[in-house]
């Protein structure tokens, strides 16, 4: 699949106007690292996933000439506020803390954050049932601070990815981790996940868990966030989102 949407340099300036939205390209970024089955490189080095589809899907409809730029997760923020790049679109959850350093589009999918532990383990999502335990969250994501926030009485152990936190869940170095359901409902249907299991969904916390994921853009750059904004909402009234989402997921993403 192409991810450099072909278009008129007169259609794009009609439909986006000045700023980097009319730019020649508009730059993706995608965090670097692997977070399968939403984006990650296949054998052959090209990205793949459900999200690099909607990525796709979305500029198409939006008559954007996208170009998917990998940027280390950690920096993906500074790299769009330095103009490195134009839109973040990475399962960035629009928070009211990350809503003081950027602008975002309406939510493309919305998801719960869940607990994961070894089957044998008798927990659930709670804090008094973590308490004591160690749980592996990724840095600088919404899971990192919602388990400062709530889990207190457990050893809290950062990882830079999410494949990180997995694999030390499966050598049993940590006991739970938290992350976003359909993530780790991928995790647990692999031969190494068979170890563990879904634990429950984590109370929900609309401020620091956000109010599902959006394309995170420039403060101001108004143009491009609304021409995102119409590529989200033709994908998901045509149907487009459905069909994307029934090839990697058994239920839907997306709710208001």
């Amino acid at each position: 699949m192409s991810f450099k949407t072909s278009l008129l340099a007169g259609l794009a300036a009609m439909a986006l106007g000045a700023g980097a939205a009319a730019a020649e390209e508009v730059k993706i970024g995608i965090a670097a690292e692997p977070y399968p089955p939403f984006a990650s490189p296949d054998s052959a080095g090209n990205w793949v996933g459900w999200e690099v589809e909607v990525i796709d899907a979305v500029c198409k409809a939006a008559a954007l000439d996208c170009v998917l730029t990998p940027v280390a997760w950690d920096g993906i923020i500074p790299s769009l506020t330095g103009k490195q790049i134009d839109a973040i679109m990475a399962s960035m959850s629009i928070t009211e803390e990350r809503m003081q350093t950027i602008d975002f589009s309406n939510p493309y999918y919305n998801t719960p954050a869940v607990i994961v532990a070894d089957k044998s383990l008798d927990i659930d999502a709670s804090p008094a049932s973590l308490a004591g335990k160690i749980i592996g969250v990724q840095a600088s994501t919404i899971h990192q601070a919602y388990a400062n926030a709530y889990f207190g009485d457990a050893e809290i152990r950062v990882y830079q990815t999410q494949d990180e936190a997995n694999q030390d869940l499966y050598a049993g170095r940590i006991d739970a981790t938290q992350a976003d359901s359909i993530a780790m409902a991928d995790f647990v249907a692999t031969d190494a996940g068979q170890c563990c299991e879904i634990k429950g969904n984590v109370a929900n916390d609309e401020a620091i868990l956000g109010k599902g994921v959006g394309a995170g853009v420039r403060k101001g750059d108004d143009a491009l966030r609304e021409a995102l904004n119409k590529g989200i909402a033709a994908i998901l009234a045509d149907g487009t989102h459905e069909a994307i989402t029934a090839r990697y997921f058994t239920a839907p993403i997306y709710s208001e």
